[in-house]
């Protein structure tokens, strides 16, 4: 796999035949209509898996499709992955809810964010949600899928996209993240399992009944 800087080499060579195609393609354009995250006001970073990982998100939350309450989320990271929300109402009807119920039902999709491990919430002064934590997608569904919450064909696509923007080691940490989670869940067992032995009685041996042979 392609480590961060030859990633990032990658990147920018991309950006580069990107701009000679639009000099062909699309030549003389005012730049007033060209957004450029180096020269315009008002971005934020997110992960390029984000599309594909709104769509899982969709697809576990049948009836209640939470997906674009994430992607309002990130649209308000401040290039940080921690948001504070001092008016749910303003996230409510960003994310397309409408009338008396819209925080309600904008809150319902936060929990359910949560449940899926792309966010982590402390209340605040604005309540339950005041404080948001931005999770990784890349991990939150790598988890959901080893979870088996996501299909075969949605899971290939995330895993291309992974691998073509170089975020491959997001996967990597995770395994590593697992294996050392299980070795000190197995370290806790263990220790508990000795302490337990130490603290049991010893049975005393029979005595041997008189007249034995010695």
């Amino acid at each position: 796999m392609a480590n961060t800087k030859q990633a990032g080499v990658r990147r920018l060579k991309m950006a580069e035949r990107a701009q000679q195609a639009m000099d062909i393609h699309f030549p003389g354009i005012a730049p007033a209509w060209i957004w450029r995250r180096k020269t315009n006001d008002g971005y934020t970073t997110s992960p390029r898996t984000l599309p594909i990982v709104m769509q899982a998100v969709d697809a576990m939350s049948k009836g209640q499709p939470a997906g674009h309450t994430l992607l309002c989320l990130w649209a308000r990271a401040p290039d940080h992955p921690l948001v504070t929300i001092e008016n749910p109402a303003t996230f409510a009807v960003e994310a397309g809810f409408s009338g008396e119920r819209a925080v309600d039902t904008w809150r319902k999709r936060m929990k359910r964010l949560k449940e899926l491990n792309l966010i982590l919430t402390k209340p605040g002064a604005t309540g339950e949600f005041h404080y948001v934590l931005l999770l990784n997608p890349n991990i939150a569904m790598e988890s959901m899928r080893r979870n088996g919450k996501v299909q075969d064909g949605l899971y290939a696509r995330f895993k291309d996209r992974v691998i073509e923007v170089g975020a491959y080691g997001d996967i990597e940490a995770f395994d590593a993240l697992c294996a050392t989670q299980q070795a000190a869940e197995k370290a806790k067992a263990d220790a508990a399992a000795k302490a337990t032995a130490a603290a049991s009685p010893v049975a005393p041996s029979a005595a041997a009944p008189a007249g034995a042979a010695a």
